[in-house]
C-alpha cells in the first residue's frame, strides 16, 4: 500500500502568482508514480499544503527540482488518524 506525505510549500514572497500561472500551463509536473490526493492553501498565499501518496519517496526530488525556484518543502511522512490509533492499540 502506497504511502501519505504531507507536503509543505512554503511560497518565496511575491511568488504566488508565478506558481499558480506556472501551474495552469504545465500542471503540477509529477513524475509518474507520485500521486496528488489534495491540498489546501493558506490566506495569505504564503503555504500550501499538499496531501500526497506514492511507493517511492525518491520520487519527491524531481518534483521538487521542478518548483524549487519558487517555493521551499518539507516532505512529512503521515498516516491517516484511524491508522493511528490502530497503531497505538496494538492492533497494527
Amino acid at each position: 500500500m502506497p504511502s501519505l506525505y504531507m507536503v509543505v510549500e512554503h511560497y518565496k514572497p511575491g511568488a504566488a502568482p508565478e506558481i499558480y500561472r506556472r501551474a495552469r500551463v504545465r500542471g503540477r509536473q509529477l513524475p509518474a508514480g507520485l500521486e496528488y490526493v489534495d491540498s489546501w492553501v493558506d490566506l495569505e498565499y504564503s503555504r500550501c499544503f499538499q496531501l500526497m501518496r506514492t511507493d517511492d519517496a525518491a520520487l519527491f526530488k524531481a518534483w521538487i527540482e521542478a518548483w524549487s525556484d519558487l517555493v521551499s518543502f518539507e516532505v512529512i511522512p503521515v498516516r491517516t488518524s484511524a491508522e493511528a490509533a490502530k497503531a497505538i492499540a496494538g492492533e497494527q
